[in-house]
Order: C-alpha cells, then structure tokens, then sequence
C-alpha cells in the first residue's frame, strides 16, 4: 500500500503566517497546473495499491469543481484504489458551496480537512484569513448535508491578540460541531512571512503553555484521543496519511513543491508554478537515504506518535535493535524521565512531549 499526496499551491490570499509554496494565480494558470499535473500523474510508472490520498495547498478549494474532477479522474485511471482509502481535501471556508462539496462526495473523496484556526473574527483577521466564523459555520452545515462523515478542523494557538480565555472558548465552540478530528497548532513565526516582520502582540510563554494543556484536557474530556503531537481524533478517525508520514511508510507527491518517499529515495519538486507548468517537474531534491538516515528518521519522527517507536518494527526493518544504535540516548531520556519504554514501544512521556524537539533532536545521527 501507498499514500499520494497533491499539492494545490493557490489562495485568494496568502495568510500573514504562511510559508508554504502557495501564490495567488489566476483561473487560467490554474487550469493549466492542472494540466501539466494530470500529466506527471499519467508518467508515474504504476505502483502500489493506494489507500490514502491527501490533496493538500494552498487552498485546494479555490479551484473550480471541474478542475478537482479532472484530477481525480486522472488518479483512478492511473492508480489502483484500495476499497477503504482515505480520500482528503482541503478547504477553507468562503471557498467552497453546497453544490461543490456534494460533488467532493460524488467523487469518492470522503474526509474534509476545514482550516479554521479560531473562532473569532478579530484574531482570523489578524492572521490575514479571508472567512468569518459565520462562514466556518455555513461550511461544516453544508459538509454533513452532503454526507461528510469524517472532517477535521484545524486550529491555531498562541496568535495575535489570543487570550487563553478566547481560545478555550475557540475549542468549546468548534466541539459543539462535533468534529471526528481535531488539529491543534500553536503559532510558529517563520522566517520570509510578514509576520516576522511585524510587531505582534502574542501570549506569553507561561499563557501559551497554559493554552496547550487546555487543548489536551478540554479535547479528552470530550472523547478525543491524542494520538500525535498536535493531532486528536475521535475513535476509528485517525488521519491514515499522516499517519503514514510518522510511521515510514512510502508516498508519492505531485505536484510543485511535493515531497516521495519511495524505495529508500526522497524527491521533492521545485516551488515554481511556472517552471513547472513550462517545463514539467524538475527535482530540487532526490536524495537516497542512508540506512543511519532512515534509522534516524525512524526514531524523529516516529516519536511523534503518543504509542511511540515499535522496537520490533526497528528491528525488522534495519536489522539492528533500537538499543545496538540508540542506546545510551534511550537510556538517558529514560533516566530522565522524558522518554519511556513499555510493551515494545519506546515513546515519549508527558514530560517529554512538553520538550519534544529536545528529545527528538538527540536521535539524528
């Protein structure tokens, strides 16, 4: 089995945060990235069955339900479709009508991804998102009239003029909709966006810690699991795809600035829309990974799942125990209580999600 992951690069405007490869661009160039993504589809040589699809951006729901349909299309005559794939689009609200979510459906695509960071309007202007929470609202109704089962919302911490009061009340109000699951971010000012050029008024650090704990308690207290670090699903509603990422297993991405992990090799796309759109896709990255980069890998991303690092996985796929190559750092961090090791899985504790870039850091060899 294998994941896909496409990527959307368009908005209607490009949030203040925003350091992902996404430009706004007209309906015509639009739909000639589309043509030319069709195109590096119909010359992937065929692969493995597929059983999770992510169209991601950007803002995927800018295009036109006609565009979105061509791509699907595409992908079903190329790929073979597992029975039970998870088919992802995102959406922003103010992009998407009653009519283009019942023809997401119509295509199979069957779990939403709404990016809405915060309920309330003044703070969503602040981050320069172009919807109200009206308009969130508005687009969750009409998601479950056209027969969306399984959505997520995205939520953002510790942003310009939040409160911890205002947040909670953020997460109360996005629980009343009864989403399957929930992704919680706190705010990371990015280098090359304007907000690390502005003067912001954010939380401090002690109200920014206070508000990630309410999300782990105000979410379980309601019925979401924490499954990853800043991911909370309902039962039997984890995101497979990224799930995917965390665990090694193998995907094909399309599109401008989309990343493969295929037979050991990582390809990453250049970030130009009209490079790509003239001249195809051009690797800026294709890199075989070394088996200490893998073993590495294994251990920094994996960790980021709550039940941790399979130390039989490690070892049947390296063909080395975790301990042979990590060692002295597990027994560290086990010292120190930020790491713990329990029925094969070695993963980290509260204390150690609390400082999780630290621990991670420690396994890139």
């Amino acid at each position: 089995m294998i994941g896909i992951y496409i990527h959307i690069p368009f908005c209607i405007r490009k949030c203040l945060y925003c350091d992902f490869a996404s430009y706004v661009r007209t309906q015509e160039v639009q739909k000639e990235y589309i043509d030319r993504l069709i195109k590096e589809i119909e010359d992937c040589p065929a692969s493995d069955t597929v059983d999770t699809v992510f169209i991601g951006g950007g803002t995927p729901s800018v295009l036109s339900f006609t565009e979105i349909q061509r791509l699907v299309c595409a992908l079903r005559e190329k790929f073979s479709f597992a029975k039970e794939c998870e088919f992802t689009i995102e959406v922003n609200p103010g992009t998407v009508d009653a009519e283009k979510l019942k023809g997401y459906r119509s295509l199979s695509i069957n779990r939403l991804s709404i990016g809405l960071q915060t309920c309330d309007d003044i703070q969503l202007k602040k981050l320069g998102r172009i919807h109200t929470y009206q308009e969130f609202e508005t687009t969750f109704r009409l998601a479950r009239e056209a027969g969306f089962e399984n959505i997520n919302v995205d939520l953002m911490s510790a942003i310009p003029g939040q409160t911890r009061l205002s947040y909670s009340d953020t997460l109360k109000k996005v629980l009343h909709f009864n989403p399957e699951h929930i992704s919680a971010y706190s705010l990371i000012i990015e280098e090359g966006t304007p907000f690390a050029e502005m003067e912001l008024d954010l939380p401090g650090e002690d109200e920014e810690r206070e508000m990630y704990y309410d999300t782990k308690r105000i979410l379980a207290a309601s019925g979401y699991e924490r499954y990853e670090i800043s991911n909370y699903a309902k039962k039997g509603f984890i995101c497979r795809h990224n799930v995917g990422y965390w665990t090694g297993k193998e995907y094909l991405g399309f599109g401008v600035a989309a990343a493969s992990f295929h037979q050991g090799i990582r390809k990453c796309n250049q970030l130009s829309v009209e490079d790509y759109i003239e001249n195809g896709p051009r690797l800026e990255e294709n890199i075989m990974l070394t088996k200490e980069e893998q073993m590495s890998e294994f251990f920094f991303v994996g960790l980021r799942m709550i039940k941790g690092v399979s130390e039989r996985q490690f070892q049947g796929k390296f063909g080395v125990s975790s301990d042979e190559i990590f060692g002295e750092i597990i027994k560290k961090h086990i010292e120190t209580g930020l790491l713990a090791r329990e029925n094969g899985y070695i993963s980290l504790t509260d204390k150690g999600l609390d400082v999780s870039n630290y621990v991670l850091c420690d396994f890139i060899l």
